[in-house]
């Protein structure tokens, strides 16, 4: 398993508020994919170029969420085998037997034993 992107995440239901501020920061919405899961969660993909060239990224999950949860955004290039690997570390699905399955992409939350969420997430190419 390969980790392809590792970023910070953050699930709210003020979404737009936190776009907003990161905006504010200096930060671009790169991408939006709305309409995930019954819920009709809708992600956005942030991204801030630094001076010196270095790119850091933020994403942002709008979600019915009773409060924020900052977990860690990990994309892999296997996800069955880093979602094993993570059970087998202790961590749980936070969707149960559920997965979120976009057509472009396969995803979940993923709960360690002491509750720090990993948002695991697969892209799906047209080449894989």
């Amino acid at each position: 398993m390969k980790i392809t992107t590792f970023n910070p995440a953050i699930v709210t239901g003020n979404a737009r508020e936190l776009v907003a501020l990161f905006e504010a920061l200096g930060f671009e919405c790169r991408h939006t994919k709305t309409g995930i899961n019954d819920a009709g969660i809708t992600n956005y993909r942030m991204r801030y170029t630094g001076e010196d060239g270095r790119v850091f990224h933020v994403d942002i999950a709008d979600a019915p969420v009773p409060q924020d949860i900052t977990s860690i955004r990990m994309n892999v290039d296997n996800f069955e085998e880093a979602f094993e690997m993570l059970e087998k570390k202790g961590f749980r699905n936070a969707q149960g037997d559920r997965l979120t399955e976009t057509g472009t992409s396969r995803s979940t939350m993923m709960v360690s034993p002491t509750g720090f969420p990993i948002n695991l997430s697969q892209h799906i190419r047209d080449n894989d």
